[in-house]
C-alpha cells in the first residue's frame, strides 16, 4: 500500500537494504518494512553449499578421462561478494539475475584449471590412481586463489569421486592388466612349485641333520653320563673318608672328653674329700670348743649342792616350792615313817594349775 512493502528472511540470509544509495540496516535473518520506490535489497545465502563437477582432460600420453568430484564451500564475507556480484532481489522476493550460477562457474573454473595443470603432465595409468592427489591440488589452488578471496568465499573442502578413462581404453587396460595377472598368477605358481620343491629338500637336508644331531646328542649324553657316574665315584670314595676322618677325629674327641671329664671327676672327689677332712676337723675344733666352753661355765656349779643352785634361781612360785618339799620327803622316805596329804591340796594345786594354762591360751 503506497509503496511500503514488508520482507522477512531466515537466519541463513544475509540481508543489506540500501535506502537511496546507502546502506539502512544489515544483517542475518532480518525482518522490516521497507519503502519499495527508494529502496534496493541485497540478500546473500551464506549456508554451505556443494557444487558438482565433471571435468574432461587429456593426459601426458595423449588419453582422455573423466574427473568426477564435488567442491563445498559457504559465504563468509557476504559484503564483499555483493560488491562483485548482484543478488539484488524484487518486490515478490525473487533474484533479479542468477548470480548463484556465475559464482559457482568460477569456482568450477578454478578447480578446473589446477587439475589441468596437474593431469597434463602425467600418463594415464598415474592419472586414474592420482585421485586424492588432485583432490588436495584442487583444495590447495582454490584455498590460494586470488579470484577466489575477492568472491569472499571460503572452500571447506574437495573430494573427488572418480577418474575414469574412455571406455575403449578402459578394456585395453583390463585386458592388459588382466594378461598382467595371469602372467603374475602363472609366475606364483611356478614359483610356489619351485619354493615347495626347496622346501621339500631343505626338509629332507633337516631331517637328515636332525638324525646326526640326535646321534651326536645321545652319544654326548651316554659321555656325560658315563663321567656323571665316574664323577659320582669319586665323590662316594671322598665322601667315605671324609666320614672315616671324622669318626677318627670323633673318635679321639670322645677320648680326650672322657679323659677330660674323669680328670675333672678326680678333681672334685680331692677337693671334696678335702672339704670333708678340714669339715671334719672344724666341727672336731668348734665341738671342743663348746665343750670347753660348757665345761668352764658348768665349772662353778660342779661342786655346789642342788638346793644352793635351786635357791639361786629365786623362784617364788608356791607349787615350785611345793615340788621342792616333795622331792626332799622322797629322800628321806626312809625315815618318814607316816605321811598324810589331803585330797583338797592337790585338787587345788591342779585347779591352780588349770586356771593358769587357760589364761595363758586365752592371751
Amino acid at each position: 500500500m503506497f509503496g511500503i512493502k514488508h520482507t522477512k528472511f531466515d537466519s541463513m540470509t544475509y540481508v543489506l537494504h540500501f535506502k537511496n544509495g546507502k546502506v539502512k540496516r544489515e544483517g542475518r535473518g532480518l525482518s522490516f518494512y521497507y519503502f519499495s520506490l527508494n529502496s534496493s535489497i541485497v540478500a546473500i545465502p551464506i549456508g554451505s553449499n556443494d557444487l558438482p563437477f565433471i571435468f574432461n582432460e587429456s593426459t601426458f600420453d595423449y588419453q582422455s578421462l573423466t574427473i568426477q568430484g564435488q567442491i563445498s564451500y559457504k559465504i563468509n564475507n557476504p559484503k564483499m561478494l555483493a560488491d562483485v556480484l548482484d543478488f539484488t532481489i524484487s518486490d515478490d522476493s525473487k533474484y533479479k539475475k542468477n548470480e548463484i550460477e556465475k559464482l559457482n562457474q568460477r569456482i568450477i573454473n578454478e578447480a578446473q584449471t589446477a587439475t589441468a595443470a596437474f593431469i597434463h603432465d602425467i600418463k594415464l595409468k598415474d592419472a586414474i590412481r592420482s585421485a586424492k592427489t588432485v583432490e588436495n591440488m584442487i583444495l590447495k589452488s582454490l584455498k590460494s586463489s586470488a579470484a577466489i578471496e575477492i568472491l569472499g568465499v571460503e572452500i571447506l573442502g574437495a573430494n573427488i569421486l572418480a577418474i575414469k578413462a574412455n571406455p575403449e581404453m578402459t578394456r585395453a587396460l583390463e585386458t592388459e592388466t588382466r594378461e598382467k595377472l595371469q602372467q603374475e598368477a602363472d609366475h606364483a605358481i611356478y614359483e610356489r612349485r619351485s619354493f615347495a620343491v626347496e622346501q621339500e629338500r631343505k626338509i629332507k637336508e633337516e631331517e637328515l641333520n636332525t638324525d646326526i644331531a640326535i646321534e651326536e646328542k645321545e652319544r654326548q649324553i651316554k659321555e656325560e653320563e658315563l663321567n656323571t657316574e665316574i664323577a659320582i665315584e669319586e665323590k662316594r670314595k671322598k665322601i667315605a673318608e671324609k666320614k672315616m676322618e671324622t669318626e677318627i677325629l670323633k673318635a679321639e674327641n670322645d677320648k680326650k672328653l672322657r679323659e677330660m671329664k674323669m680328670t675333672a671327676d678326680i678333681a672334685v672327689e680331692n677337693q671334696r674329700t678335702e672339704f670333708i677332712n678340714q669339715k671334719t676337723e672344724n666341727d672336731k675344733k668348734e665341738a671342743e670348743i663348746q665343750g670347753y666352753a660348757i665345761e668352764m661355765a658348768l665349772k662353778p656349779y660342779k661342786n655346789m649342792d642342788w638346793r644352793a643352785i635351786t635357791a639361786l634361781q629365786n623362784n617364788t612360785d608356791p607349787k615350785f616350792n611345793l615340788a621342792l618339799a616333795f622331792r626332799e620327803l622322797a629322800e628321806n622316805a626312809g625315815k618318814i615313817g607316816t605321811l598324810n596329804i589331803r585330797p583338797e591340796l592337790l585338787e587345788t594345786i591342779l585347779n591352780d594349775k588349770n586356771n593358769s594354762d587357760n589364761g595363758d591360751n586365752k592371751q
